[in-house]
């Protein structure tokens, strides 16, 4: 470069380049931000899900609300009051460590309604009642929502339904039977799926679950220590599998079942009249010969 071109200034060359590296630099600058932006709004999401999953305590249940629209059921924690919710929240145990169900109260599905907790152990009892016209029938499912350390191994769910108890545990690992005094969980990720059938108006059911860690379990070991759970309950008109098909109750069947036995009935009763008539016809005759 000449001492002419220095003092005159860059090239036209280096003016466009310079520009280039400036555009560029720019659109990195806006790249980056734009990432930024979108991780931190993803973040804050995450967040605020998980916020509402876990202030929901570590048990749930909630009613699906278009069948209740559609048969009159309703849900609530104390009978004296009746105050019909869509999901109700237990009250969350903050410690849990292990224990015998022989150390369950007697009581413990007695008079207590809505959160009973005791000492290592969530209890939780609420009602379910027909204010319909019509006999329904309905699921009930617990969902497992989140194992940490995987204390579901030793986990105990004990349903009491009208005062009839079955407890609920995950298969034995060696032998992939049940535990002993227990029914196996439904699945992975399922702890219980049962239908409860012809639900008459003004019936009302009676739940208590109660939850605990037992410590009689050969799984119940050291490393399950500061394990945690959450599950929640759906009530529903039908369970839909894992792949994806519906499993509805037997009330078609049982419609069908009764519809034809009012067809049998008509058939028995017009094959009477037949011979009703027949008989009387006979007698005619029998009147006109004599």
């Amino acid at each position: 470069m000449s001492k002419k071109d220095k003092l005159d200034g860059p090239s036209k060359e280096q003016v466009k380049l310079n520009s280039e590296k400036i555009k560029e630099r720019d659109r990195r600058i806006k790249s980056v931000k734009l990432t930024l932006l979108i991780i931190t709004l993803f973040l804050i999401i995450i967040y605020f899900i998980l916020r509402v999953v876990y202030e929901a305590g570590d048990f749930t249940v909630s009613l699906d609300p278009n069948f209740a629209r559609k048969s009159g059921l309703i849900m609530y924690e104390h009978m004296s009051e009746k105050e019909d919710k869509r999901i109700l929240k237990a009250t969350k145990v903050e410690f849990m460590d292990n224990i015998s169900y022989k150390w369950l109260p007697e009581d413990i599905d007695g008079d207590q309604e809505g959160s009973h907790n005791g000492d290592n152990y969530l209890a939780y009892t609420f009602y379910l009642e027909n204010k319909g016209s019509d006999v329904v029938n309905y699921w009930y499912e617990i969902d497992i929502d989140d194992v940490i350390k995987n204390v579901d191994k030793a986990i105990r769910v004990r349903v009491y339904l009208n005062g009839e108890a079955t407890t609920y545990a995950r298969p034995n690992e060696t032998t992939g039977d049940a535990e002993e005094g227990t029914e196996k969980f439904y699945s992975a990720t399922e702890v219980l799926v049962e239908s409860r059938k012809r639900f008459k108006p003004g019936d009302i059911d009676k739940f208590t679950i109660v939850v605990y860690l037992e410590g009689d379990d050969p799984d119940c070991l050291d490393p399950l220590i500061g394990g945690e759970i959450k599950m929640h309950m759906d009530i529903v008109e039908e369970h839909i599998k894992q792949d994806g098909t519906v499993e509805e109750t037997n009330e078609q069947e049982e419609n069908n079942q009764g519809d034809n036995t009012e067809q049998q009935d008509n058939t028995m009763e017009e094959q009477e009249n037949t011979e009703g008539q027949e008989e009387s016809t006979q007698e005619e005759q029998e009147n006109e010969g004599e």
